[in-house]
């Protein structure tokens, strides 16, 4: 009797290989080992804390965008949400004396709010993803400057630091934690707890089945009962609340925030999903690989800095970086495929 393939052993390295994240692995040990060999700052605990802050904020983000990626959906709007966020942060905490943690529940409330909106004119318009969020960018964009400069004259919005409940939210949200005498950021924890949440989801609960599915065949995971319109609305919130998330650590660590921030970050944010193995076409990808391509952007960000090098390099850097990535992943993609035959 012939053996069900099914029940095959298909061994360790084998599974290994068909990782999405496998090509960011890779990448990292290589990036990782390219600069230490050349900076002794780079190899310390020192930089490691030093190029573990930009992929912090970044990875918090990206995992939030891959698991809308493996949806099969994209978030133009999510870069300029940062600044949206920390806006009214501050503007309701030190112009209408609301306090820090009232005026957080705010931003959030409203984060929440364009989330849900983004995910609702997707799924009842049947516009793409990338048009709809590219309105809702621009529309958040012309309210961040329109009001902030209604409200303080300038394009900028400060002295959050003057404001009630301002210490205790900015240790929640901005503080440092302290390990073998040097100082972290607190947003890397965060980031941490945000990459194993959403690991969890995808690969322990029924909600990251129904991902999956949406984003594989949407028709093919409506009709076998997944709820594909609630599912897709659900992601485009937790983008909505990784964006607030980011832009509350942002505002509480710099105590201000400009109206422009944000503008060009949701690209950053796909490719460190796609860096980490998440397909432009849905259906594949993992949070553990998007933030391994955050810690790619965050040693290559500051990597070139310790190098002494021109930072324009690392546009270029980050471009090639994508372009490497994609290649991989395809590879592992057509060879995960085979391995199912």
């Amino acid at each position: 009797m012939t053996a069900d393939e099914r029940l095959a052993d298909v061994g360790r390295l084998r599974r290994a290989l068909v990782r999405p994240e496998l090509g960011a692995v890779v990448g990292a040990i290589a990036v990782f080992a390219f600069f230490a060999a050349q900076s002794e700052v780079f190899r310390s605990l020192g930089g490691v804390a030093n190029w573990l802050d930009p992929a912090a904020t970044l990875g918090i983000m990206a995992v939030a965008v891959a698991l809308l990626m493996i949806g099969g959906e994209f978030d133009l709007s999510a870069g300029v949400m940062t600044a949206t966020t920390g806006l009214i942060t501050v503007i309701l905490a030190t112009r209408y004396g609301l306090g820090v943690w009232p005026a957080l529940l705010v931003s959030l409330a409203v984060a929440l709010g364009v989330g849900f909106l983004n995910g609702l004119v997707v799924t009842r318009t049947r516009l793409p993803s990338f048009i709809v969020t590219l309105g809702t960018f621009l529309m958040l964009q012309g309210i961040n400057l329109g009001v902030t400069k209604l409200v303080t004259g300038s394009v900028q919005a400060g002295g959050l630091r003057q404001a009630a409940g301002f210490e205790s939210a900015r240790g929640v949200f901005a503080g440092t934690v302290e390990a073998g005498g040097t100082s972290f950021r607190v947003a890397i924890v965060w980031w941490l707890a945000v990459t194993a949440l959403a690991t969890w989801v995808l690969m322990r609960s029924r909600a990251g089945n129904w991902i999956f599915a949406v984003g594989g065949d949407e028709q093919a995971a409506r009709a076998v009962g997944v709820p594909a319109a609630r599912t897709k609305i659900a992601l485009f919130m937790t983008t909505a609340f990784a964006a607030w998330l980011v832009g509350s650590i942002m505002a509480l660590r710099y105590t201000s925030v400009q109206a422009n921030i944000g503008i060009g970050q949701e690209f950053i944010y796909i490719i460190a999903a796609v860096i980490g193995g998440c397909l432009l076409t849905g259906g594949y990808g993992s949070a553990i690989g998007a933030s391994i391509g955050a810690v790619i952007f965050g040693m290559a960000d500051k990597g070139i800095v310790f190098l002494g090098w021109d930072a324009d390099w690392f546009k270029f850097f980050l471009g090639a970086m994508l372009l490497l990535a994609t290649l991989a992943n395809r590879l592992v993609r057509r060879y995960a495929e085979e391995v199912r035959r």
